[in-house]
């Protein structure tokens, strides 16, 4: 049933916007908004792929285009890539409110993940205009002054995963052990990022907020591997005998400033996050601290990987445009230097469930990359430190190379942050591609460590430009 509402929540904003003008759509007197931007996007797909030689250009439609096109993306680790449609819409709401709707449903045939959304995102684009003063005190004009945008989400998904690793918790945990499970969580939600101090914007300061209804069930996996109620119980994997229906509430910081004329660009994070089951022995509150030092090697920096103003299946290049950025042969470069940490606890009787905990090895539950060289999922804990130091340089064109360190470690419960054994380390080397509006490819090489080398090709879920999907941690 709760697949079947966000399906809903899917077709809704359609039958909506069939009934609204949508700016550009240009529509004829006998059809709807939405039928005329379909009826322009069909004749660019003819002209695009009618010949070899704009092969690209079809792609770029395919994949990118507005209003339809096709979704893909590696699902999660383990769950393959899957594909399918994505819609977005856009419309106004008065002279100020940029509206959007961004929904899809995609697949993977070779594992039965799957995942459908919706998600709805409010842009204010109002900007400050000249102060007008009249008479004999009157001084210069104050400049236009265009603010951060304050953005506000509605978002409902489901997503299903059948097959997920389990090792136990802790750095002690053994590769021998390694069980499966599968999940399914239902998301369904609001979030906001609302800039203060306005005329401070250079430092870009945020507040974040979020509120969201969560539903997960948890089954046996579906694997080469044990399924984790053979190996595991209650003890060993909280959670795994019930898992209770979870309020979650989060509020924080965001610190995003340029300084040295672009040659240092942080992006600073601090959010606390209420996790509110409704069996009290499974609530918990948490803490993360995102720090990310930028230091790009030219003036244009790297391709822009998420901007606030988009959805997940968006490539626009502002909040009141449509279309997506265009191929660049701009070199562009940048070392990053990131660390992150984050804390988990519980009352003197509860516990942290295991499919909350974070992880590090390979890439986490929401694709981002973690101890690459590990096998995914491989550490898991209420605790985590990470500290990886990155350097990223175009090759040519659209494709550029990387390497990146990584050191990490998670820690039991009762632990202190740093406690839990020593720390592990990985090494990686790859290649990006990062093409217009296109989702970013990653092929990766890592090593580090004692279990050998992990290789790994990953599609973003979200276009190039695009906001990430609510975390399923």
């Amino acid at each position: 049933m709760r697949a079947v509402a966000v399906v809903l929540c899917v077709l809704w904003p359609l039958a909506v916007s069939a009934q609204t003008a949508q700016p550009g759509s240009s529509p004829t007197d006998d059809e709807s908004a939405i039928a005329a931007e379909l009826r322009l996007e069909l004749e660019s797909l003819k002209e695009d792929c009618a010949a070899f030689k704009k092969i690209g250009g079809c792609a770029a439609t395919l994949v990118t285009g507005h209003p339809l096109h096709l979704g893909v993306g590696s699902i999660a680790p383990q769950n393959g890539f899957g594909f399918g449609p994505a819609f977005v819409l856009t419309g106004t709401k008065g002279e100020n409110w940029r509206l959007k709707w961004n929904s899809d449903a995609v697949g993977a045939p070779t594992s039965g993940a799957w995942r459908v959304g919706s998600y709805l995102k409010a842009v204010r684009t109002a900007v400050d205009l000249p102060q007008v003063v009249t008479g004999p005190s009157a001084g210069p004009l104050r400049p236009i002054t265009i603010h951060e945008y304050p953005v506000f989400n509605l978002y409902a998904q489901t997503i299903s995963l059948p097959k997920l690793s389990y090792f136990g918790l802790g750095m002690n945990a053994t590769r021998d052990a390694q069980t499966s499970f599968g999940m399914q969580q239902g998301i369904v939600g609001a979030s906001a990022i609302v800039p203060v101090l306005g005329r401070l914007q250079p430092w870009r300061l945020s507040l974040v907020a979020e509120l969201n209804g969560r539903f997960v069930d948890i089954r046996p996996g579906q694997a080469d591997v044990p399924s984790i109620e053979s190996r595991f119980s209650e003890a060993t994997a909280p959670g795994l005998s019930t898992q209770p229906t979870f309020a979650q509430f989060g509020e924080g910081l965001r610190f995003k400033p340029s300084l040295l004329d672009g040659h240092i660009n942080l992006a600073y994070t601090a959010q606390l996050q209420q996790f509110v089951a409704g069996d009290s022995t499974y609530s918990f509150r948490r803490w993360t601290v995102d720090l990310s030092h930028e230091f790009p090697i030219y003036r244009n920096g790297a391709p822009v990987k998420s901007r606030d103003s988009n959805g997940p299946d968006e490539c626009a290049v502002g909040p009141t445009a449509k279309t997506c950025p265009p191929l660049t042969r701009d070199r562009w470069g940048a070392v990053t230097v990131r660390a992150l940490a984050s804390k988990s606890s519980a009352g003197d009787d509860g516990v942290v469930p295991f499919y909350f905990q974070q992880t590090l090895g390979g890439s986490d539950i929401n694709g981002n990359r973690a101890l690459a060289s590990y096998d995914d999922y491989r550490f898991r804990g209420p605790h985590l430190f990470l500290v990886q130091e990155s350097f990223e340089h175009s090759l040519f064109g659209v494709v550029g190379a990387w390497l990146q360190a990584e050191q990490g470690k998670v820690a039991l419960q009762h632990d202190s942050l740093l406690s839990g054994g020593q720390w592990e380390r990985s090494f990686s080397l790859g290649l990006t591609v990062k093409a217009g509006g296109f989702p970013m490819l990653t092929i990766a090489w890592a090593t580090g460590g004692p279990e050998g080398h992990h290789i790994a090709l990953t599609i973003d879920t979200s276009l190039l430009g695009g906001s990430s999907r609510p975390s399923l941690q």
